[in-house]
C-alpha cells in the first residue's frame, strides 16, 4: 500500500496455546510501529477463545478481546473413532461461532484478518469470505495445521515459516503463498549476557567453561529433567548449566542434585520458569538443550544458537520431530528421538562443549536458516493484503 488511512483496522484470531498467540502478537506490535510512523494509528480486536492463552494474554496487553464459540475436532486414525460424544457437542458449537464471527466481522470492519491457526480461527476465516474481508493465514509449522488447511483455500494471502512447506500446498494455494518466516519476538533478539549474569546470579560460574542452557518449555519435560539429572556431574565438569526445569519439577531438582560437590554445584543453576530473563540466557547460552516446537526452533535459528533438540512424542502429526531432523539435516542442530538414553545425550553434547570451532559452524548454519525479520514480512503481507479505507 503506499499510503494508509488515519486508522488501520486489525482482526486477529487464533490462539489456544503460545505457538499461535505470540507469533500474533509479535506481528502486531510491529505493525503498530510501522504504522505509527506514518502517522497511523492501528485499531485492533482479537477474537479468540475464552479459556484459551489468547484471552489472558489480550488482557495484559490492553487488546479488545471478543470470545468466540468454537470446538475442537480430536482427530482418531478410525474414522468411527472421531464419532464421539465430545465431538459431536463440539461441532454442534461450530454454527453459533460462525453466526458469532459473521456479526463481529460485520460490526468491526477490518481492512485485514490476521489468522494464525488454531480451531478458534475457523470460524473467523469463514466470516471473512461471506463478508469478503481480506484473509491472511500465518502458518508457524512446516505441514499447515487443520485450522489453517481449511482456511488457506479461502485466504487472500497464506505466509508459511518454511520453505519447506511450499512443496506441500496445492499449487492454486502456492501462488497465493509467501515465505516470511515466524515472527520472533523483538525482546529475545535483544538479550544480554552480563544481565543473565546479574539477574541470575551466576558470578560462581566458570568463564572458562560454555554455558548450557536447558529447558522443556514453560512446563518443563519429565524427559529432560531426567536425562539431565543423570548425565549432571558429567555435564558440569564440561559446562555452566542454567537449568528451567518447570515450576512443579523445581522441588525434585533440588532433591536430586543435593549431593552434587561445591566445585560442580557452583556451576549449576536450577530454576522452576525462566521469564522476563529469557533473552538474557539465550544471549548467554553456547548451547541449548530444547524441544522442537515451532517457535522455540524460530528463536533458537534467528539468534544462531547451536542445539540438541528432544521432541515432544504427543506434538499434533509428530511436527516437532519434523522439525529436529530438518535442522539436524541442515547442519543446525542435533536431534534426538524416541527412547533417548544418558548416553544418546552425552554423544550428542558432548563435542559441542569440546570444540568451539563445532559451535561456531553449528550457529553459522542456524543462523542462515533463520528469520529475525519474519514480523516484518509478515507485516508487508498483511499491508499489501488489506483493502483500501472505505
Amino acid at each position: 500500500m503506499s499510503s494508509h488511512p488515519r486508522e488501520f483496522r486489525l482482526l486477529v484470531t487464533g490462539g489456544g496455546t503460545g505457538g499461535h498467540t505470540y507469533p500474533a502478537l509479535t506481528t502486531l506490535r510491529a505493525l503498530q510501529a510501522r504504522l505509527a510512523e506514518a502517522g497511523t494509528a492501528v485499531s485492533v480486536l482479537w477474537a479468540g477463545t475464552a479459556k484459551g492463552l489468547e484471552a489472558t494474554v489480550t488482557a495484559s496487553e490492553g487488546i479488545r478481546f471478543v470470545p468466540v464459540a468454537t470446538g475442537k475436532l480430536r482427530r482418531s486414525s478410525n474414522p468411527l473413532g472421531m464419532l464421539t460424544a465430545a465431538n459431536m457437542k463440539d461441532m454442534a458449537r461450530v454454527p453459533l461461532g460462525v453466526a458469532q464471527a459473521r456479526s463481529i466481522v460485520a460490526e468491526f470492519k477490518p481492512d485485514v484478518i490476521l489468522s494464525t491457526g488454531g480451531y478458534v480461527a475457523v470460524p473467523i476465516g469463514i466470516a471473512a469470505g461471506m463478508l469478503r474481508r481480506p484473509l491472511v493465514v500465518h502458518e508457524q509449522t512446516v505441514r499447515l495445521g487443520l485450522a489453517n488447511r481449511l482456511l488457506a483455500k479461502r485466504a487472500t494471502r497464506v505466509a508459511v515459516s518454511s520453505s519447506s512447506t511450499l512443496e506441500l500446498l496445492p499449487e492454486a494455494v502456492r501462488e497465493r503463498t509467501v515465505v516470511t518466516g515466524n515472527p520472533v519476538r523483538a525482546e529475545v533478539m535483544a538479550g544480554e549476557p552480563l544481565k543473565a549474569v546479574d539477574a541470575l546470579g551466576l558470578d560462581s560460574f566458570d568463564p572458562d567453561l560454555p554455558v548450557l542452557y536447558v529447558t522443556g518449555g514453560a512446563q518443563g519435560s519429565v524427559q529432560i529433567n531426567t536425562l539431565v539429572t543423570e548425565a549432571l556431574p558429567w555435564l558440569l565438569q564440561r559446562a555452566n548449566v542454567i537449568h528451567q526445569c518447570g515450576p512443579n519439577n523445581l522441588q525434585d531438582m533440588f532433591d536430586s542434585t543435593a549431593t552434587l560437590p561445591a566445585e560442580l554445584a557452583a556451576r549449576y543453576r536450577v530454576m522452576g520458569f525462566v521469564g522476563a530473563e529469557l533473552p538474557d540466557v539465550l544471549a548467554l547460552a553456547d548451547v541449548v538443550v530444547s524441544r522442537s516446537g515451532a517457535g522455540t526452533i524460530a528463536e533458537l535459528t534467528a539468534l544462531g544458537k547451536p542445539s540438541v533438540l528432544v521432541p515432544l512424542p504427543s506434538a499434533a502429526g509428530n511436527e516437532q520431530a519434523h522439525n529436529a531432523r530438518r535442522l539436524q539435516d541442515l547442519g543446525a542442530a542435533v536431534a534426538l528421538e524416541g527412547d533417548v538414553a544418558e548416553a544418546d545425550l552425552r554423544e550428542a553434547i558432548g563435542p559441542l562443549l569440546s570444540d568451539a570451532g563445532r559451535r561456531e559452524r553449528m550457529s553459522g548454519r542456524a543462523r542462515q536458516h533463520g528469520r529475525p525479520d519474519a514480523a516484518e514480512r509478515l507485516v508487508d503481507v498483511l499491508l499489501e493484503a488489506a483493502r483500501p479505507a472505505k
